[in-house]
């Protein structure tokens, strides 16, 4: 056996290496999965004329249930089709539970932000808009809502680790000029707050374009295909996540327990 094999290779990129059992992501046991339709497995269905009839969060079709089957984790969709940051926090998550102790996660993805910044055109605002310490002093732009989503889970697992997924690449400029600042903001919350990294689908996933959807799409929302392929990059992305930078989680098995290995090398 080549040990190596496990190890983060030259100039390998966060998709190279697709896992279709998690990988080293497994080392997650809780996960909680943030986000909007895109993270709850919705489908929508028309009118035999083609007009919409409704649409559909199918939980057990989400990505992040397809995460849990292969894994062997416990994923919960802390998710709802038309979500964002603002109505999370003003009152989806209490009035759904999201927020009980009991459901402490070691690991949180977040994706949030189409709603919020390409369909309601919120403004972005910039990582010095979040305060961890005093998330009520945010103001109310996009990152504000989404520095208190952080501070939130923050106080409820203090140890977690926190993964931030990017919008995907697309096709319409208007709307890759939005995804790009979104993407931006991501990146800077992660410097800004430990134990937080990027997801970024948009530099290293496919471009949504035409051919993608004829594949993964149903409508203006994925097929089953489409959410297993979305839980295969997820899962793989956080498995290079974690070759990249063992130091920071080798000792996720104490997330949540009150204990620590002080004779850890790193």
């Amino acid at each position: 056996m080549d040990i190596k094999e496990f190890f983060l290779k030259d100039g390998e990129k966060p998709l190279d290496c697709i896992k279709d059992d998690g990988g080293f992501a497994a080392i997650f046991r809780t996960v909680g999965c943030i986000g909007d339709s895109l993270s709850s497995g919705e489908f929508e269905s028309t009118t035999p004329d083609g007009k919409t009839k409704g649409y559909h969060d199918y939980f057990e079709y989400s990505w992040g249930q397809y995460m849990a089957r292969a894994m062997g984790s416990t994923v919960y969709n802390f998710s709802r089709g038309g979500m964002t940051a603002k109505e999370y926090m003003e009152s989806f998550g209490e009035a759904k539970g999201f927020f009980n102790p009991d459901l402490a996660c070691q690991c949180y993805i977040i994706a949030l932000g189409v709603n919020d910044v390409l369909n309601r055109g919120q403004a972005v605002g910039t990582a010095d808009d979040i305060s961890l310490g005093s998330p009520e002093t945010n103001p109310d732009n996009f990152a504000g809502w989404y520095g208190k989503v952080i501070s939130k889970y923050k106080e409820i697992s203090p140890e977690a680790k926190f993964f931030l997924m990017t919008m995907a690449n697309e096709t319409n400029a208007e709307r890759r000029a939005k995804i790009k600042a979104h993407r931006e903001l991501l990146y800077s919350i992660a410097e800004k707050i430990p134990n937080t990294y990027v997801l970024d689908i948009f530099e290293y996933g496919p471009e949504y374009n035409a051919d993608f959807k004829k594949l993964f799409y149903l409508g203006g929302h994925m097929n089953p295909m489409g959410y297993i392929f979305t839980a295969k990059m997820v899962m793989s992305y956080i498995d290079y996540t974690v070759r990249k930078h063992p130091e920071d989680f080798a000792q996720v098995g104490f997330i949540g327990k009150g204990v620590h290995n002080y004779n850890a090398k790193w």
